[in-house]
């Protein structure tokens, strides 16, 4: 085999883990009452990603504080952390599942995209209403 082989072998993989990615936060949006396609949008993605986990608008602000040199990456891996155990919280989901979105996060987010969890608002009530975050 060629480095050439090789490389498109690897490039098909990727593309295939990259739309299933895509698929998966497609669903989680939608379940969450907001447009899928909000996924392929850069940065708007953040902006509903936020509110699907019912943060306030500032908190996409600190996706961007990866730009600082290791503080923002610490300070990064936190908030990806605090986004998990939100986003298991939303879906009506323990400790243990925010576990598994942290290490194993593309499985346990197709779990929560094409499994029976139901999106909730932070009181636990299920939602798909979601204009009164728009709001906020």
């Amino acid at each position: 085999m060629d480095l050439m082989g090789i490389l498109a072998g690897y490039m098909v993989f990727v593309l295939i883990i990259v739309a299933f990615a895509i698929i998966v936060q497609w669903k989680i949006f939608t379940k969450a009452g907001q447009p899928g396609w909000a996924v392929l949008v850069p940065f708007y993605n953040l902006y509903v990603y936020t509110q699907v986990l019912q943060r306030p608008k500032w908190w996409m602000a600190l996706y961007f504080m990866s730009i600082i040199p290791l503080i923002g990456s610490i300070g990064l891996l936190v908030v990806l952390i605090l986004d998990a155990i939100q986003l298991s919280k939303v879906f009506g989901k323990g400790g243990g599942f925010a576990v598994g979105l942290i290490f194993l996060g593309i499985i346990f987010q197709a779990i929560l995209a094409f499994g029976d969890a139901e999106y909730q608002s932070i009181d636990g009530s299920a939602s798909n209403d979601n204009s009164d975050l728009l709001d906020s």
